[in-house]
């Protein structure tokens, strides 16, 4: 039995003996995909690879099942080859490709594209990969299948691949234990450990906060706090009152509508970060992003309150002057997933409890801002092999040459920037009397 991995269906083709029933198995796939592209879920679709004369026993009474489907096909004997397969698949074989419109058009001018930069010496690194992706999209992938397959077959990677196990936020403070008080009495949250210059908490299972005194930090007091930190909560209207009776200043207040995509408020930290208490609801717009917050369990805040308030996930807010470029390197240098669109936000996926939000700043509740007094960070499995690789292909800017190591050898880190100027740090944490709590969480693979 041969598998063929082709187009978003395995059409699968048995070694029988007779021909009827290779062309039941490869009529079903036909079937199947022509089916799709007519009600708009594919662009384009492939059949099978066979040779010239199993080719010529199959089109027929392929042409009259895509025909059903008001689908076209065309035989194709010289396959575009990308990095998405492997060349052997197609080797000596042909193929059909099954469309509807222009798609044929689009097809054989990618065909050309490619032969132009083969011509001119052109086909590699970033170009090669793009011909890939033109190719994937029109197969209708999504950005990480064809992430997957570019690392099945090149040495594409994200930082998925390197293991993401939590995200994180550094917030930066005059007043540090003003800030630490807040965030550990008034809003509840674990401590997990003291750095002195630093604090670091746990919001949900594995999302983290870090604040920092701004005069250690990597970014002063006085930089634009242009973030803002959503805390996702089953408990809006009960943190709202709790809230409002501890005289926490807010910037937008609680106004709950019938129908609407999400419900929230937003409060103003001790020296002015933003966080906005959330809750999504069944919503055309978050049918893909309900049941991945669903699965996220709730972690009790150590405030006294019945029902328990609580915190499952967050969504760090940044503002960015181009979404859709932003949303291509979230996309295809991280390899998350966006899981709500809500037009002028993007929300994709980091972990199973944290999330990064993508803002047009002319929408948002921040304007763009050059300086931003925020870094986003990424606790990683890997993180010499995500920084080696990196470096080696240039994905972004580096703020340092090498991995640094922290004091007392708590961490490891690096930092970049992202392509609108917000600090990118992964780290790694290791054994050490202020990480008990922290690599206890992380969990012991770490």
């Amino acid at each position: 039995m041969r598998k063929y991995v082709i187009g978003i269906l395995t059409v699968v083709v048995c070694s029988c003996s007779k021909q009827d029933n290779n062309n039941d198995y490869g009529l079903g796939g036909v079937g199947a995909f022509s089916e799709m592209i007519n009600a708009g879920v594919k662009q384009l679709a492939l059949s099978s690879p066979m040779t010239a004369s199993e080719m010529d026993a199959f089109i027929v009474e392929a042409e009259k099942v895509a025909a059903r489907h008001n689908v076209k096909i065309y035989r194709e004997s010289h396959f575009l080859v990308t990095d998405l397969f492997s060349e052997e698949l197609t080797a000596d074989k042909e193929v059909l490709v099954l469309y509807q419109g222009t798609t044929l058009d689009q097809y054989h001018k990618l065909k050309r594209d490619k032969q132009d930069l083969i011509s001119n010496d052109l086909y590699n690194g970033d170009e090669r990969q793009e011909i890939a992706r033109r190719f994937g999209r029109m197969l209708s992938y999504t950005p990480q299948k064809i992430n997957s397959l570019l690392a099945q077959n090149t040495d594409f990677r994200t930082l998925a691949d390197f293991g993401i196990r939590a995200s994180n936020v550094f917030l930066y403070y005059r007043d540090l234990r003003a800030a630490t008080d807040f965030y550990q009495n008034t809003l509840g949250l674990e401590l997990l450990a003291d750095y002195e210059m630093a604090t670091i908490f746990r919001i949900a299972w594995e999302s983290y906060v870090i604040l920092v005194d701004a005069e250690k930090g990597m970014h002063t007091a006085d930089e634009p706090k242009t973030v803002a930190l959503a805390l996702l909560t089953r408990e809006l209207d009960q943190w709202y009152q709790y809230l409002q009776n501890k005289g926490v200043p807010m910037r937008y207040q609680y106004n709950p509508k019938d129908g609407s995509a999400h419900d929230g408020f937003v409060a103003i930290d001790p020296e002015g970060y933003l966080l906005e208490f959330e809750r999504f609801n069944q919503h055309e717009e978050n049918e893909r992003f309900i049941p991945e917050l669903n699965l996220s369990t709730s972690i009790n805040t150590n405030i006294e309150n019945s029902p328990p308030l609580t915190f499952h996930g967050t969504i760090t807010w940044l503002y960015y002057k181009d979404v859709l470029a932003m949303q291509n390197f979230y996309e295809t240098t991280f390899g998350l997933t966006l899981v709500a669109d809500q037009g002028w936000t993007k929300i994709y996926q980091v972990t199973n409890s944290s999330y990064i939000g993508l803002v047009d700043e002319r929408r948002g509740m921040h304007q763009f801002t050059e300086d931003k007094g925020v870094t986003l960070s990424f606790i990683i499995d890997d993180l010499n092999g995500w920084f080696d690789y990196v470096a080696a292909k240039n994905s972004f800017e580096l703020r340092s040459e090498k991995v640094e190591t922290g004091p007392e050898n708590k961490y490891r880190a690096f930092v970049g920037y992202d392509p609108e100027g917000y600090y990118l740090e992964f780290d790694r944490f290791y054994e050490h009397n202020d990480n008990v709590k922290l690599l206890n969480y992380l969990g012991a693979s770490n």
